[in-house]
């Protein structure tokens, strides 16, 4: 878990953006939160509290494609908070779809998931769910958010008109820990579209990020390509990327993890890379 920081006031505009965003939630009445730790869906899931108390509760989803970091992550946070929290096991390989790992994947997952998010809101007395997106997601390629809206899934972020860039600054200033956390998608997006997804092959993607990311690479992508890792990070930090290759054993622990080559992306980190294979 992150450093937690003090709270600071808020300028003008921002008091405007999460008045907004709280009024927006409000309106709502009771709310489950799609919580799963990152930057997004922890200022929703802290201003729902705020704004809610009792009727806010966060729902974190424990699958094969979410790293277990991250579902420990949200359960740190709810825990310092005070927020109830829920952690409901899903089984990705019962998706139907998700191991082939269609172009539409994402869609396929989120309709599954998000289905048995809102089943258990529903269980929970919530009828009303809402997710992290905000407007700086809807410039790629995001089948998911096809899924969302079919299901009326809530984006208050999306509703509010905030940016990546906004939920950041709002994040620092509430003073919460995720402010500058580095964004992740699950494991399953390291996998090319049409190569199987396996539970090896997810777990392998796994034990490397986490090596990498214990070894100070916090913006870092595995991309499994068969049997070759392709590691990204970003461009000024490949230098030291191939240092760290060249002068300890991380480069064996990755291959140790379920791989037979480890290469560095010459372009380095680019959310969303495998999306150019689409035509």
């Amino acid at each position: 878990m992150q450093t937690q920081l003090s709270a600071t006031p808020l300028s003008p505009e921002f008091q405007q953006k999460y008045d907004a965003l709280a009024s927006n939630i409000q309106q709502l009445g009771h709310l489950a939160i799609a919580f799963s730790g990152g930057v997004d869906s922890t200022l929703l899931l802290k201003v729902a509290h705020d704004a809610l108390g009792e009727n806010a509760v966060a729902i974190t989803a424990r699958a094969q494609m979410i790293p277990a970091r991250e579902v420990q992550e949200a359960s740190d946070f709810c825990n310092i908070e005070h927020i109830r929290h829920i952690i409901m096991d899903v089984d990705a390989f019962a998706i139907d779809g998700f191991a082939e790992n269609p172009a539409n994947r994402c869609y396929v997952c989120k309709t599954a998931l998000f289905g048995c998010i809102l089943q258990k809101a529903a269980d929970l007395g919530f009828s009303h769910v809402a997710e992290g997106t905000n407007t700086s997601d809807l410039g790629d390629y995001r089948p998911g958010l096809k899924a969302l809206a079919e299901l009326s899934v809530e984006s208050p972020l999306l509703k509010a008109g905030l940016s990546k860039a906004d939920v950041r600054e709002l994040s620092h200033a509430l003073g919460l820990p995720t402010w500058n956390k580095p964004s992740y998608a699950c494991l399953a997006s390291r996998v090319p579209y049409g190569n199987t997804i396996t539970a090896e092959k997810l777990s392998a993607i796994e034990t490397a990020e986490d090596l990498l990311i214990e070894a100070g690479f916090a913006q870092v992508r595995c991309r499994a390509h068969g049997k070759l890792a392709r590691i990204e990070v970003p461009p000024a930090q490949r230098v030291a990327l191939m240092e760290a290759f060249t002068t300890s054993d991380l480069a064996a622990r990755i291959r140790n993890a379920g791989f037979d080559y480890v290469s560095v992306d010459a372009e380095g980190y680019l959310s969303g890379s495998l999306n150019r294979t689409i035509e």
